[in-house]
């Protein structure tokens, strides 16, 4: 895990966003196998050239859509694009991680389980985490500050979201996280380019 004073070092020192060039856009998703080990509504269903909303809990890897786009609050968005393959995706995670018994299938509402399975796409297609621009977003405290006990669902998203990025290699290029208003990210599926906004409460 990242102290806050690393954090603030590494987002001091986080390059512009990096676009590329439109190229042949043949079909990549999630494995069929990856895809039999969840629970459903987890992979977001794109039609060629759509602006597809992603809904906490859900993600998508591949290059159909012209556009990913959703809405954060306490959750955290983890988004993906290789700038040479020009295919990319996002994942919308509600929770850092379940507790209790183990289970089969995997679930896009908790950070690791979503990132496993954006990596089993990754490798699906022949390529590797640290190919891929990341961009992290999220985390904001949004509750009441007169509650006796706020639960810190933001920040352990966050971390947990940090150490992800940071195990697996990506190349973290753009990061907004924390503070206390919701987000809107967008991520276009043809040139890699993000682009957040910060929402009033």
């Amino acid at each position: 895990m990242h102290t806050r004073r690393e954090h603030a070092h590494r987002r001091a020192h986080l390059q512009g966003h990096q676009q590329g060039h439109p190229q042949g856009r043949a079909s990549h998703a999630l494995s069929a196998q990856a895809v039999a080990r969840l629970p459903v509504g987890v992979v977001a269903r794109a039609q060629p050239g759509s602006d597809l909303l992603l809904m906490p809990g859900q993600l998508y890897f591949g290059n159909q859509p012209a556009s990913l786009r959703t809405l954060l609050g306490s959750c955290v968005a983890i988004t993906l694009w290789h700038p040479l393959r020009h295919i990319g995706g996002m994942c919308h995670y509600l929770l850092p991680e379940r507790s209790g018994i183990e289970h089969t299938l995997r679930d896009g509402r908790y950070a690791a389980e979503a990132v496993a399975l954006l990596l089993e796409a990754i490798a699906h297609v022949g390529t590797r985490p640290d190919e891929y621009h990341a961009h992290l977003y999220g985390g904001a405290d949004t509750l009441p500050d007169h509650l006796a006990h706020k639960p810190n669902i933001g920040v352990r998203n966050i971390e947990i979201g940090w150490e992800l990025v940071d195990r697996h290699g990506f190349q973290l290029m753009g990061v907004d996280v924390g503070d206390d208003v919701p987000r809107s990210v967008r991520l276009d599926m043809r040139s890699g380019e993000v682009l957040m906004r910060r929402s009033e409460r």
